[in-house]
């Protein structure tokens, strides 16, 4: 496997098996650069992390988030933009700041929007990501949580004006979706607590939950694991593009 200083920043397309010695130990990630990437200009970046089954496990398990859907349709969409997932080693505090890390490293080495950076992540990716994004809300415009529970804190993503996505199946085998409810009413009272009206805070938080018959419609009868079909919602990803840092 390469060691960071040795990738070339003008490959573009999908780029796997990527490593940056970071201040809390190896990062594994791969990322993605429009075919056409110009150094001229800027482009968003999403910062988005898979679950438990595509974290860091050894060499067998490198770069097998390339192909999840969570990855793979950001990088299909109209707009061209830089697509980042780490394989991480745990969903707590030392994997947030890891994924803080990267998301600087992107942000002082390739030629990015910084009004338009995007976290987004999957069950154990959630656990994570929802801890990045409170600690270093500055960084980002807009977080897409899907199916997991909320570790990080509520009173710094209000006070940075974070717009987040909730999506949760109503009966989540691994989390319940009451971990959602729990996430939607902790940041909303913060939200509130910011002075802000309930139209405000409609632009700025959603929560979706469907019922089974949402997945089963679509032949998903597992419901945590069905929780990624909202990676494949262009709807929901293209709200979380449309945010941005003032």
């Amino acid at each position: 496997m390469p060691n960071e200083t040795e990738k070339s920043p003008e490959k573009t397309g999908a780029i796997a098996e990527q490593i940056l010695n970071g201040n809390d130990g190896e990062i594994h990630y791969s990322y993605y650069l429009p075919e056409d990437y110009d150094e001229s200009k800027t482009y968003p970046l999403v910062m988005t992390m898979p679950g438990y089954g595509m974290m860091w496990f050894g060499e067998d398990s490198s770069g097998s988030n390339l192909e999840w859907n969570g990855f793979r349709v950001w990088t299909g969409l109209e707009e061209d933009m830089i697509v980042v997932s780490a394989q991480l080693t745990d969903w707590h505090k030392t994997s947030a700041r890891q994924a803080i890390e990267l998301t600087k490293y992107f942000i002082e080495n390739f030629s990015v929007d910084k009004s338009r950076v995007y976290a987004a992540g999957y069950s154990a990716g959630g656990e994570t990501m929802s801890q990045a994004v409170s600690m270093r809300p500055d960084l980002y415009a807009a977080y897409l949580h899907g199916a997991s529970q909320w570790d990080g804190a509520y009173e710094p993503i209000a006070q940075n004006d974070v717009a987040v996505y909730i999506f949760m199946a109503e009966n989540d085998e691994y989390y319940g979706s009451e971990k959602a409810r729990s996430a939607y009413d902790g940041l909303q009272a913060a939200y509130h607590e910011k002075g802000y009206t309930d139209k405000q805070i409609g632009e700025l938080l959603i929560l979706e939950i469907p019922n089974n018959e949402y997945f089963n419609s679509r032949d998903i009868y597992n419901y945590h694991g069905g929780g990624n079909i909202v990676f494949d919602d262009e709807t929901v990803l293209n709200w979380i593009l449309s945010k941005s840092k003032t």
